[in-house]
């Protein structure tokens, strides 16, 4: 038993110095347990050791294999392997070491260290060539270099220690300094010069600008990029985004900016708010900072692109975005339409188009009229403050004559105003010899007085003035249209009215006043100061019904001596629609009016101070039916309304009012506020409709209404025809079955069906690219007297080459009262046509004209017309 003891101990110590003489000088064990197997060529250690090589290799392992005819070593467990002489490390579970070829082999979850570069890479498998001192690694291979904040990612990667080189073969990910994202294939790291860099596509992310790369080098500590076949897509996951292409570059992404060769920008398609523009800038070279961007050589144009030439482009010697002022100037500029030169800036510059709110020159303004000629307007517009902007737009023409237009607008929290004030100097009318000046204010203010126990308190202040009569019809095409400018050109109104909405009633107090410029001096003012107007629910569920009261009071003054006050008060009942056994749809109203009234040099009140009540009961009543066919639904509804009013109402004999099938059914068919319809009458009428099954736009639809009363009513109006005892025959009839033709015609037949006193016919035929309308009006008898015949026709060549028509005869007069005849060639960014216009209409300066006219519109540069002279 000793001897067996001792024979043991003096293996161990033997293993502990060294193998046999073909291994004495490769490996060296310090192993604290080991077994021989195979006849002495396999040995097996355990319990954790240390190995060390002559060729500086350590390995620290769990448990050893090592077989001696082939000289290959196989460690498990907590693998650590250093490299003395390269001064790198490996971690892993297992390996093979085939020391004969100086190759080590890892499995599992492996990490290599470089400890020089501070490089460190992880993979499930590596190959360590210690003769060519190469790692390569594959399946989940990812490098990270702490100290350089660099990442990259791959399935295959190779690491050539000596050369300091990292190529990666297949789909290459990598992340720098955290802010950019590569994604390539193919690349390759040099880790001493700090330089990326791959001939394969690449795309290039950071946290708002997206790169697109033919081949690139990237270099790590400059954050410098060079490419070539280069796509900057700025704002790319943003809807608002920008793209510069280049056919090579050097970009600086931490300075964000760039220098390149034959640019191309292309703007949003938006920005000029439609999507059918191209804008872009191209140019032979482009450098670029954080405040500016330079492309020489360059030409702008916001046209589609195409094989032919552009309708307009803008060629300078030098662009220049000024990022720090917002704007865009152009140095030795030559404006070309279709490439012809048509001219030429030194120098211009207007607001970057992405900024909404730029002081600046706005969009340049080309206008000509029959009675001013030519002008030319450039606005300025400049920001005061943050809620506040004002507009300058001098107007000059070519006859001496002077305008200038201001706008300002201010919007706080609680109020706004809008204000557009001008003034024209040396304007001559045809019918005056002097020189005379013109001023015009428009102008609206609104206030939240944010009231507490008001969900709405709102002040409105509303001025619209001007000095001439004709001033919004000789000037229109020179004024902005928007909310300052009236909408009536001979009418002015004036007003000042608070608003209060609660929860229980609705109150608006104010005055008005309105100027009539087809009027003498003396009779074109009309003042109603002050009004009121009161209106609440008093039950929404009163025997069945709603009952609500209006309370409303107006002072007019009108016809310089013409006085009319009032104070109205209306209790109404509407009851719910109630329907019976046999289906008829039922509903009643009921009105009690109180007018309080006095007037002067009036036929509708008298000089002293009247009360007066009236009440009116409405039943209305409906018998809807319904039939469907195969393909069609078909609505048949008898309609009957029965109204009451014992009391009289007042006299509107000739007042203008117009009944049609639309408005015969309503409670308050005249539109009369301070009385009722007086009398008894019977409403019937019937309706039918006709609708496609599949689809509901495709109908024909009849209406057919009448009123029958037991007496004429003399203060009823007289052009409703609802005085009489048998009133006109009201109808309509409204045809869409046909994809390729419409007809929407109103009428009204005399009460013995023998004359048509009301003819409103609309038709309208589509064939392919033509279309054409026809509107006829005819009024007659009672009704009114007029005969209008309209119409409007287009034709359309091709998707850019249009022709339209318009015309209007007054036939009563047997006068045409225009002609418009108009050809226009029309694509995205460019319209260009030929207008003929012939009036008749006349109106103190305005005469009847005839001219023709030449058109184009720059988009969005600027719009030209031009009178031909003939």
């Amino acid at each position: 038993m000793k001897n067996n003891i001792l024979r043991i101990f003096l293996l161990i110590l033997i293993f502990q110095i060294s193998f046999n003489a073909n291994s004495a000088e490769q490996f060296n064990f310090d192993v604290k347990e080991i077994t021989i197997l195979e006849n002495g060529n396999k040995f097996v250690g355990k319990n954790r050791g240390v190995i060390t090589t002559d060729s500086g290799i350590i390995i620290n392992a769990d448990t050893f294999e090592y077989y001696k005819k082939s000289n290959i070593l196989i460690a498990n467990g907590n693998v650590k392997i250093v490299d003395t002489i390269n001064n790198n490390e490996i971690y892993t579970e297992n390996i093979t070491y085939e020391k004969n070829k100086s190759l080590i082999y890892t499995k599992n979850n492996s990490k290599a260290l470089d400890l020089d570069e501070g490089i460190e890479i992880n993979a499930d498998n590596f190959e360590y060539d210690l003769i060519k001192n190469l790692i390569n690694a594959k399946e989940n291979v990812v490098v990270r270099n702490i100290l350089k904040n660099y990442t990259i990612s791959a399935d295959v990667m190779s690491y050539l220690l000596d050369e300091n080189k990292i190529y990666t073969i297949g789909e290459t990910f990598a992340n720098f300094s955290s802010k950019y994202n590569f994604q390539s294939s193919n690349v390759t790291l040099l880790t001493d010069k700090k330089e990326l860099f791959s001939n394969k596509k690449t795309t290039i992310t950071d946290k708002s600008n997206l790169y697109k790369l033919e081949k690139f080098r990237y270099f790590i500590e400059k954050e410098e990029l060079k490419g070539e076949k280069i796509l900057i897509n700025t704002n790319y996951n943003l809807p608002t985004n920008d793209k510069i292409y280049f056919l090579n570059a050097i970009i600086n992404l931490k300075k964000q900016s760039f220098f390149g060769s034959d640019v191309k920008i292309k703007i949003r398609k938006d920005i000029f708010e439609d999507t059918n523009n191209d804008p872009r800038i191209l140019g032979v070279s482009a450098s670029s900072n954080i405040n500016k961007t330079k492309i020489n050589k360059a030409v702008f144009t916001s046209c589609q692109q195409n094989e032919k030439c552009v309708p307009w482009s803008i060629k300078a010697k030098e662009i220049i975005h000024d990022k720090e002022n917002k704007e865009i100037v152009y140095n030795n500029a030559l404006l070309k339409i279709y490439n012809f030169p048509v001219l030429y800036f030194p120098k211009f510059f207007h607001p970057d188009p992405t900024v909404k709110r730029r002081s600046g020159f706005l969009q340049p303004q080309f206008n000509n009229s029959n009675l001013l000629g030519n002008s030319f307007s450039i606005p300025y517009f400049s920001v005061l403050a943050d809620n506040r902007d004002f507009t300058f737009t001098p107007f000059i023409f070519e006859n001496n004559l002077q305008m200038f237009q201001n706008e300002i607008r201010e919007v706080n929290k609680h109020s706004k105003i809008y204000a557009n004030f001008g003034f024209v100097n040396n304007y001559k009318s045809t019918l005056d010899s002097k020189k005379n000046s013109i001023f015009n204010l428009f102008a609206n203010y609104e206030l939240d007085l944010n009231f507490k126990n008001f969900s709405k308190s709102n002040l409105f202040l509303s001025i619209e003035k001007i000095t001439n009569d004709t001033f919004l019809k000789v000037f229109d095409t020179h004024l902005q249209d928007d909310l300052m400018k009236p909408s009536d050109n001979n009418n002015l109104k004036n007003e000042l009215k608070l608003s209060l909405n609660h929860n229980e009633y609705d109150l608006e107090i104010g005055a008005k006043s309105f100027e009539n410029l087809q009027k003498k001096n003396s009779d074109r003012y009309e003042y109603i100061l002050p009004y009121y107007n009161y209106s609440t629910i008093l039950n929404d569920n009163f025997l069945n019904g709603s009952l609500s009261f209006n309370s409303y009071s107006d002072n007019i003054l009108n016809n310089t001596n013409q006085i009319k006050s009032n104070l109205t008060n209306d209790l109404g009942f509407i009851g719910r629609e109630y329907i019976s056994f046999n289906a008829l749809e039922n509903t009643m109203s009921i009105n009690i009016k109180n007018l309080n009234s006095v007037g002067k040099n009036t036929s509708e009140y008298k000089s002293s101070p009247q009360v007066e009540f009236m009440g009116e009961i409405n039943l209305n009543s409906k018998y809807p039916l319904i039939k469907q066919n195969k393909d069609s639904i078909n609505y048949l509804t008898p309609k009957i309304l029965l109204k009451l009013n014992p009391s009289d109402m007042k006299d509107y004999a000739t007042s203008d009012r117009t009944i049609n099938v639309d408005n015969i059914f309503n409670i308050n068919r005249l539109g009369i506020s301070d009385t009722l319809e007086t009398g008894k009458s019977l409403t019937l009428g019937i309706d039918y409709k006709k609708e496609k099954f599949d689809n509901y736009n495709k109908f024909f639809e009849f209406k057919l209404a009448t009123v029958l009363r037991d007496k004429e009513e003399n203060f009823i109006p007289k052009k409703t025809s609802l005085n009489k005892k048998n009133s006109n025959l009201f109808g309509s009839v409204n045809n869409n079955f046909s994809d390729f033709f419409n007809l929407n015609y109103k009428f009204a037949l005399d009460n013995n069906f023998n004359a048509v006193e009301h003819s409103d016919l609309g038709a309208e035929f589509k064939l392919n690219n033509f279309n054409t309308k026809f509107n006829f009006l005819e009024e007659s008898g009672e009704m009114g007297s007029s005969n209008f015949l309209e119409n409007e026709t287009n034709f359309q060549f091709d998707e850019q080459n249009f022709l339209t028509f318009k015309t209007r005869r007054n036939r009563k007069l047997n006068l045409t009262e225009y002609y418009d005849l108009v050809y226009e060639y029309k694509n995205d960014c460019l319209s260009a046509g030929i207008k003929y216009k012939k009036t008749y209409y006349e109106d103190r300066e305005l005469k009847p004209s005839e001219n023709l006219f030449f058109t184009i519109s720059l988009i969005p540069l600027t719009n030209y017309e031009q009178k031909i002279e003939r």
